[in-house]
């Protein structure tokens, strides 16, 4: 088994070297029911079906390799198909928490971790999915930080590009967000704290959040983040891409259980919005689904074919230029 966040966290905050760490033995949590609608929570407006047919890709590292891009394919989000095994491997480093999404070049672009410590995120370029070519690392600049996790695209309603990533100070993670001063998304603001998405004021034993997914609906944006001091994923909703944001939903509100991260989710052709989440003390990767503006969710479910060896996936949705069997 690959080293695992809650086992290097515990690690950092006694003071140990991650290569002090080693995997031990893990027991199943089964997934629980789902939990009823969150009292005072004011759901996603309603969502219209998108015009089919859709192409989902899933960028995933495995637990094979955590330096190596996993690339699949589907039609339906629920069945996907190798597109290409060991895609892409960065020069140094690792390429784990992999996201994608298409520019307005048409072309694909990767943003991913490169280490459990240190302050760089990389990026890589492809204009297939296919075949990918490293274009840098980027090295966050503000003082202190010991670890830059899980960085995670987000494409404002006004269109500008963002790249969202978990930073930690040696104890606590907290979501920054960095926009792309230039069309070739090679400069960037200095990355800012994103309000909201913090700890109870006086809580000096939380861990923070990491693994943010941002997904705009109208004028709103609703942030799904891992709560690493529960290992939920909890619900906050902002007016703004930075914040601030509100928790609406907290603890295990939509039952998915615990542990679980590396949430992604995408718009499914009937309306619906799924949610992928790795149940990495399992070995599983489960998938869950909400017709009601994020309120309620469908109980978990394994992800057929690729639960037990994908890790961290996002899944970007776009229409399909060539349909299968076309």
């Amino acid at each position: 088994m690959t080293l695992n966040r809650r086992m290097l966290l515990a690690s950092l905050a006694a003071g140990l070297p991650v290569l002090a760490l080693r995997a031990p033995g893990v027991s199943a949590v089964p997934p629980t029911s789902p939990a009823p609608p969150v009292p005072g929570a004011q759901p996603a407006p309603a969502t219209r079906s998108a015009t089919p047919p859709v192409r989902y890709t899933m960028t995933a590292f495995t637990n094979d390799s955590e330096a190596d891009l996993y690339v699949y394919e589907s039609s339906d989000a629920l069945h996907f198909e190798v597109l290409k095994e060991r895609a892409y491997h960065p020069p140094t480093g690792l390429m784990r928490d992999p996201c994608m999404f298409r520019h307005t070049d048409g072309g694909y672009y990767l943003t991913y971790t490169t280490g459990w410590e240190g302050r760089t995120i990389g990026f890589a370029h492809s204009t297939d999915r296919i075949n990918w070519s490293h274009m840098y690392d980027y090295e966050v600049g503000l003082p202190a930080i010991t670890s830059t996790w899980a960085p995670e695209w987000l494409i404002a309603s006004d269109g500008s590009v963002n790249v969202m990533v978990s930073l930690s100070n040696g104890y606590r993670f907290t979501p920054h967000i960095m926009t792309a001063a230039d069309r070739f998304l090679r400069s960037w603001s200095d990355p800012t704290p994103m309000l909201g998405l913090t700890p109870e004021p006086g809580d000096d034993q939380s861990y923070g959040y990491i693994d943010t997914t941002v997904v705009p609906v109208g004028n709103r944006y609703y942030a799904f983040t891992k709560n690493e001091t529960t290992k939920l994923v909890e619900l906050a909703v902002g007016d703004a891409p930075a914040g601030p944001y509100s928790f609406v939903a907290k603890d295990d509100w939509a039952g998915w259980g615990t542990p679980r991260e590396g949430q992604s989710l995408t718009l499914l052709p009937d309306g619906g919005r799924r949610i992928f989440f790795d149940a990495y003390e399992d070995e599983k990767y489960y998938y869950s689904d909400s017709y009601d503006g994020f309120t309620t969710w469908t109980p978990p479910r394994e992800l057929p074919d690729l639960s037990g060896t994908v890790r961290h996936v996002t899944v970007y949705a776009e229409p399909n230029p060539r349909p299968r069997g076309a």
